[in-house]
């Protein structure tokens, strides 16, 4: 069995755009929002967080 060397976080790119969204995010919890949000992405199968993929994720997670 091989085991990837790379975390998730590196294996997904953000937009700059998906980045800027993330920072409206409090400091204390928004490692904790990235990691829900790259585990989104990636069961849906996806390499890259937009803006796009930011909104559904927050949507399914129910933020306001």
């Amino acid at each position: 069995m091989q085991v990837e060397p790379i975390s998730m976080s590196s294996a997904i790119a953000w937009t700059p755009e998906a980045e800027a969204r993330l920072k409206e995010i409090p400091f204390f919890v928004r490692p904790a929002a990235r990691k829900k949000i790259e585990k989104f992405a990636e069961e849906a199968g996806m390499t890259q967080i937009t803006e796009e993929v930011y909104e559904q994720a927050k949507a399914k997670f129910g933020s306001k």
